[in-house]
């Protein structure tokens, strides 16, 4: 069937995309469009808008060399079959791609558990020997702890490696579940729909005019992203704002005016945490599961950030040979604050298609003063962690939460997590583990008294904790103990002893807060006793 011709009264205008705002969950899209006049016309047509434009937010503006009255704006839906083997060969590549990347972690994964594995089971045939030798004393105790640790910091390494592989995947299958939901879309045999909005017009005469348009499409949205890069030996973070734009709003954004808004018009890695370390006496269940928990293997929890990994010799060689090279610059945005909403205004047009997928680009970069200090939480990791305290400048922007990728030395050594940070508040950075600090915890003394006191067994425990600060300057450091907190009013813990002197926390909390000169070792010690009826069974209290 042949169209039929296009009166002279209505005529199409030819537009492109000049700017978007992208919101969290929308964009605001403008397009303009040069149409000459003749005096005849009535209605001005744009055709092949997309269907995830918002109807009733389409507005119309214009400027020409003619007078022109914009009577009002009407909106059609539009049925069209397109071709679709070239996109469909572009996504099942991407699909082929990213499949082996997942079956190379899964290789990985595999190969870590094995690891694992092995070490699991070392720790069970060595267990009834290393029991016989401590019995006979063939072995120390120094001995002993080592083959732990060893066994402990294996099995964390295999499993810290194994859960960055399991996040990749994750990762993943995400890119992977978009890819497949854009294939079957444009596989399923439906004619593609779209808009055609037609504006109504009385012109005086002949002239050109320049219309411009504006509507809102859903499908759109933007997340921030942040790298953060500090060495130890400057009190600088250097932190580096960035936005990841995804958008499937069924039209490609090609050299647009870009602005990123925090407004929203459809309407912001840390250290182990410990838990109360409860005692109590067994109840008829526990004592039959008790043999069963007895043979868990008893390892470290894992930390979520890996250690810095050294230089190796040629990438120092790269810096090197770099030297000569005149370094990229990296295009930031223009900031703006209006009451509570920011905008950020990128410079130069941007291409931002409409595949789904991230698009990454800079907002700002900018250094942010800071003071270093640690945790360390012995009981449960023999690494202290560091932390940043910093302060956003009160006439800088808002850093919405985010993802941070954090960098020292400009190597990557994990994630952590912003929250939304408002212009003139304090915050803290977790930085990962710093092996600087060296942190080692024994128990020196498990006494049972031999006679009742006031009818009680009283049990004491004795840890010695040592701190080496290796840094090459002083440093601050919170050390958190814990004691175990009864259940049962008839198990009674007291805090004996502790050098340095401290007050007991609540739920068994002691918190050491230190100053550690360069190349200084440091004690601390601390004694608790557990008193119970000598009848009275005490479980949790495992040590």
């Amino acid at each position: 069937m042949v169209n039929p011709e296009i009166p002279s009264w209505r005529k199409t205008v030819q537009s492109e995309i000049v700017a978007v705002t992208v919101y969290a969950d929308r964009a605001l899209v403008t397009r303009r469009g040069v149409v000459d006049l003749t005096g005849i016309e009535q209605e001005l047509v744009i055709t092949s808008l997309p269907e995830t434009l918002e109807t009733e937010s389409v507005r119309v503006s214009g400027t020409g060399t003619v007078e022109v009255r914009l009577l009002g704006v009407s909106s059609d839906r539009i049925y069209t079959t397109e071709p679709v083997a070239e996109r469909v060969a572009h996504l099942t590549r991407q699909i082929e791609q990213l499949e082996a990347e997942k079956r190379h972690l899964q290789a990985q994964v595999d190969a870590l558990a094995l690891q694992s594995s092995f070490i699991a089971g070392l720790r069970e045939k060595t267990e009834e020997p290393f029991a016989q030798s401590l019995s006979r004393k063939n072995l120390s105790l120094s001995e002993t702890l080592d083959f732990l640790n060893f066994l402990g910091s294996q099995y964390s390494e295999y499993a810290i490696a194994s859960e960055e592989c399991k996040t990749q995947q994750q990762e993943l299958d995400k890119e992977l579940q978009l890819l497949w939901a854009s294939l079957q879309k444009i596989q399923t045999p439906h004619p593609k729909e779209s808009f055609s909005l037609v504006v109504g017009v009385e012109v005086a005469g002949e002239g050109e005019f320049e219309l411009e348009l504006s509507y809102l499409v859903n499908c759109a949205r933007w997340t921030p992203l942040y790298d953060l890069r500090f060495s130890t030996t400057s009190d600088i973070v250097h932190l580096s704002y960035l936005a990841e734009i995804t958008q499937s709003t069924g039209e490609d954004w090609i050299g647009a005016n870009l602005t990123l808004s925090t407004a929203k018009p459809g309407l912001g890695t840390l250290p182990p945490k410990l838990e109360p370390w409860y005692i109590d006496a067994p109840r008829p269940q526990m004592l039959r599961q008790r043999q069963l928990v007895a043979q868990r293997p008893l390892l470290p929890p894992i930390p979520e950030q890996a250690a810095p990994a050294a230089k190796a010799d040629w990438q120092e060689e790269d810096e090197v040979a770099q030297d000569n090279f005149i370094p990229a610059e990296t295009i930031t945005a223009e900031v703006s604050k209006e009451g509570n909403v920011v905008t950020f205004k990128l410079t130069g047009g941007s291409n931002i298609p409409s595949d789904g997928a991230p698009h990454k680009t800079t907002i700002f970069n900018d250094n942010y003063p800071c003071s270093f200090d640690y945790v360390a939480m012995p009981r449960l990791v023999s690494f202290a962690y560091l932390q940043a305290n910093v302060k956003n400048s009160s006439n800088g922007a808002t850093l919405l939460p985010g993802k941070a990728n954090i960098f020292r030395d400009n190597v990557f050594i994990g994630t952590s997590q912003l929250e939304n940070i408002a212009p003139g508040q304090e915050f803290k950075l977790n930085l990962g583990i710093d092996e600087g600090l060296k942190i080692e915890r024994d128990l020196v003394e498990r006494l049972v008294d031999k006679r009742l006191i006031s009818n009680q067994r009283r049990t004491t425990y004795s840890y010695r904790l040592l701190i080496t600060n290796l840094i090459d300057k002083e440093v601050k450091l919170e050390v958190t103990e814990q004691l175990p907190v009864s259940r049962n009013e008839q198990i009674k813990v007291r805090l004996s002893r502790s050098n340095p002197q401290i007050q007991l926390g609540e739920m068994g909390i002691l918190e050491w807060r230190l100053t550690l000169p360069p190349q200084e070792r440091r004690e601390i010690y601390y004694q608790f006793n557990v008193e119970h009826p000598p009848e009275l069974m005490v479980v949790g209290l495992d040590i």
